[in-house]
């Protein structure tokens, strides 16, 4: 594993995220600004989600065939243009455009997992992507709470940073970002890379070896994302918990997040098989969500969430690693882009199946729910096991 590459690429991850984040929590507040209704912010938060969709898995394949290093460039440029279009927006057209933008290029987590493959051996690959994860949820942590102190002054104010942060990322990967396909290998790779659209790339669902992981990311995306997306007002619904409390509760799952992804992963991917590391996270999950689900108090809610945050960084680390060992090296960036586009998905469907159930259902459905789905792709998995073992690309 070369340390130059892998810290260069972690650093592009972290900054990209950082000025991403930077402009959550001021999404519906600004949307309010121009008179949209709720129904409205609800699109505007999934318009980014349903854009990342289409964007994620071209600008993998892309990055099979033409390097990984000009993908980047072209996908950041695109999210500096979104922030600076966010920041002088004068309208919710303006608002629409620029998360629509954002989402089209931003699916660049794809092409720097694709880069971490490239850069790493088959065993030392979950420790790699783990770091990734690592910097994107460190980037998380940090800028929901410097956004929201920037909101104070303007609303643009976070566009503007975010967009003078995704300059510095044009700068650092133009001048000190290696390509890490060599022109040698990208040419190799060109003459094999399967055509460039989006239907070859769904022919993967039905791969023997792809398919089983890719369900299997849906089935646990759909359960995680629900969570992710109404534990803010199930715990004020629920416990009238303050937002400042959830603020800190979210906070502490992402920590736990990164630990995971950035230390944890490692260690148990030196002692423990993909499938066997899958499982695990699978039934953890399951256990956070329904602990979640009938939680009487704020400790035990708490308490939920280490689990969760557990599992999900243990995931959303072995399941790309593993996909990456189930396709010949130059399908590897249309992968990891499927499955970026496949989690993209469940952000745009969890938050209305969340919402729905909590609203008519009752507070514990959703976890009841999203336990249910993991225990389904749990028995998938067992059942579909032996195409989710050891590596077989060269």
């Amino acid at each position: 594993m070369n340390n130059r590459y892998l810290f260069s690429i972690i650093l592009v991850v972290f900054i990209d995220l950082l000025g991403f984040s930077l402009i959550i929590p001021l999404l519906p507040y600004y949307a309010q600004t121009f008179n949209a209704s709720d129904t409205t912010i609800g699109l505007l938060l999934a318009s980014y989600a349903a854009a990342q969709l289409i964007g994620a898995p071209l600008l993998g394949r892309a990055s099979d065939r033409f390097g990984r290093r000009p993908i980047l460039l072209i996908s950041i440029f695109g999210t500096f243009l979104g922030f600076l279009i966010f920041g002088f927006a004068e309208s919710l057209t303006m608002l629409f455009a620029s998360r629509i933008l954002q989402g089209l290029t931003g699916g660049n987590l794809s092409v720097a997992q694709a880069y971490i493959t490239d850069v790493t051996d088959t065993k030392s690959r979950n420790r790699g992507l783990g770091m990734i994860g690592a910097a994107f949820g460190l980037g998380f942590i940090i800028g929901p709470a410097v956004g929201g102190l920037l909101s104070n002054i303007s609303y643009s104010v976070p566009a503007f940073v975010a967009s003078a942060l995704s300059f510095a990322n044009l700068l650092l990967i133009a001048f000190w970002l290696p390509e890490s396909l060599t022109a040698e290998r990208r040419a190799q790779l060109t003459q094999k890379t399967p055509a460039f659209s989006f239907n070859a790339l769904l022919q993967a669902l039905e791969h023997r070896l792809t398919g089983p992981l890719l369900i299997t990311r849906f089935l646990y995306s759909l359960a995680f994302v629900i969570l992710q997306s109404i534990f803010s007002l199930f715990a004020l619904k629920r416990f009238n918990m303050s937002v400042v409390a959830t603020g800190f509760v979210l906070t502490y799952v992402g920590v736990v997040s990164v630990i995971t992804q950035a230390w944890l992963v490692g260690k148990l991917s030196r002692r423990f098989k993909d499938t066997i590391l899958i499982e695990s996270g699978l039934l953890l999950l399951a256990l956070g969500l329904l602990i979640w689900a009938f939680a009487p108090n704020i400790p035990i809610l708490v308490f939920s969430v280490t689990p969760i945050a557990l599992a999900g960084g243990m995931l959303n680390t072995i399941v790309p690693s593993a996909l990456t060992k189930t396709v010949e090296p130059q399908e590897v960036g249309g992968i990891l882009g499927l499955s970026t586009s496949i989690e993209s998905s469940t952000r745009v469907i969890s938050p209305l199946l969340g919402g729905f159930m909590l609203e008519r259902i009752s507070y514990w459905a959703p976890g009841m729910f999203g336990a249910l789905l993991l225990f389904i792709a749990f028995a998938y998995v067992l059942r579909t096991a032996e195409n989710v073992g050891d590596p077989v690309t060269p």
